[in-house]
């Protein structure tokens, strides 16, 4: 038999009856798949695995603990024979045959009316391989289509609507991390393989947009500091309303969205008007970005906690000690503000302050230096959003940092090395 001579189709089981004869565990295998599908299963051998007899007590097939008789097949409408005994499969199949019975030939697929294909279920997807007669060849074929389905690399997104929808699709808050296209989880790239609309923001992951099918809707709604083109509201209206019309939408949103990303706000909103909304963690920027430039939020004997904020009026709130490190999202216009803030607080101006820009991109570029010279020197070198800020000791463990910021127990670290420094 050759590749050629195959046929590929799926068999729809479910309430019919089919016939499995042998006990060992490649019988086992088949009675589970044939009863994953819905059949009827009997099974005939004299002897029975306890895999087997487990599925027999629990009623889930019949066992006939005796050997083959040609009249099993009547009323059958496929037949598994995995005996191990070659001339007991033979008899099965030739009498199949007869009968003009579908059958699998465990012991010779060369002379089997039907092959058992490697399958894998991923969603509502099912991957069924064959290899020419290889079961170890097509089983590893499988295990590398599945995941590549999983991971996003392979589409998963429907092109035909099953006949049970009901018109209302879903909502996924997806958190792309900081915008490098490999820092988005599996989830949510698998989710976003899925869409029918993506509703995008300024930043995150924008490459993996250009990967989408060309019939994917985007709609762009960023925001800048000051500038919200598409207000929240609007975010909330569009959301609700493509999944009503019955989308699969992916809110794409830069670091987490329930980090300072109004991931809640958004999600409240679906629920209360009926839409289904999953949220994907994402890496957040307010972690990730200051890691790309060697610089933790916690570090042992400089940093035990950390905060993060949005703007100098929330800094009264946070401890102000270098061991105590205060991370600044979209603090860019607000830096000198927020450094008399802290200073005045009482967080002394040579605490280290380290800005990184663009994190994770090309164009990274580090910034560092106190709570009393920062400012000058982000308008100096013209710092600019998407930009991250980290105030406190913890600084002084980047790579980066100036030689008389460090102490001998940390200069021997050597995180990842960012692209560009400026100190």
């Amino acid at each position: 038999m050759a590749i050629q001579d195959i046929y590929p189709t799926a068999l729809r089981l479910l309430g019919r009856p089919v016939l499995v004869v042998g006990g060992g565990p490649v019988a086992a295998r088949r009675a589970k798949g044939l009863l994953d599908a819905g059949a009827k299963v009997t099974v005939v051998a004299p002897v029975a695995s306890a895999e087997l007899r487990g599925l027999a007590d629990a009623g889930l097939l019949a066992w006939e603990p005796r050997e083959y008789r040609t009249s099993d097949l009547d009323g059958v409408w496929f037949v598994q024979t995995a005996t191990g005994v070659a001339a007991v499969d033979t008899q099965v199949a030739a009498d199949a045959e007869a009968q003009r019975l579908w059958c699998v030939n465990a012991s010779d697929h060369e002379a089997s009316a039907a092959w058992t294909p490697a399958v894998a279920v991923v969603d509502d997807i099912k991957i069924a391989i064959n290899a020419g007669g290889d079961p170890r060849r097509a089983m590893a074929l499988r295990d590398a289509v599945a995941t590549a389905l999983e991971s996003g690399d392979l589409p998963l997104r429907r092109h035909r609507k099953p006949g049970t929808v009901t018109g209302t699709g879903t909502v996924a808050l997806v958190g792309g991390g900081p915008g490098d296209t490999g820092l988005i989880t599996v989830r949510g790239r698998r989710l976003l393989g899925q869409a029918d609309v993506v509703v995008a923001d300024r930043l995150g992951p924008r490459e993996l947009l250009n990967e989408l099918a060309p019939d994917v809707r985007i709609i762009e709604v960023g925001k800048t500091p000051g500038h919200h083109p598409v207000p929240q509201l609007e975010i909330n209206r569009i959301l609700v309303e493509e999944a009503l019309a019955g989308n699969h939408v992916v809110r794409l949103k830069g670091g987490d969205p329930y980090v300072l990303g109004r991931g809640g706000e958004e999600a409240e909103f679906c629920r209360q008007h009926g839409v289904e909304v999953e949220v994907v963690s994402g890496v957040t920027s307010a972690i990730s970005v200051p890691a790309a430039a060697g610089i933790p939020m916690t570090h042992r004997g400089l940093a035990k906690g950390f905060s993060v904020v949005t703007g100098h009026e929330e800094l009264s709130e946070v401890p102000a000690r270098p061991d105590h490190t205060v991370v600044l999202l979209m603090g860019v216009a607000q830096l000198r503000d927020s450094a008399a803030a802290l200073a005045g607080a009482g967080l002394a101006l040579d605490t280290p302050v380290g800005i990184v820009e663009n994190g994770y991109l090309p164009e990274q570029r580090v910034t560092i230096g106190t709570l009393g010279t920062i400012a000058d020197q982000a308008e100096a070198v013209g710092v600019a959003n998407p930009a991250v800020i980290v105030i406190g000791d913890v600084v002084r463990v980047s790579p980066f940092a100036p030689q008389h910021f460090k102490t001998a127990d940390y200069s021997t670290i050597t995180p990842n090395r960012p692209r560009v420094a400026t100190i």
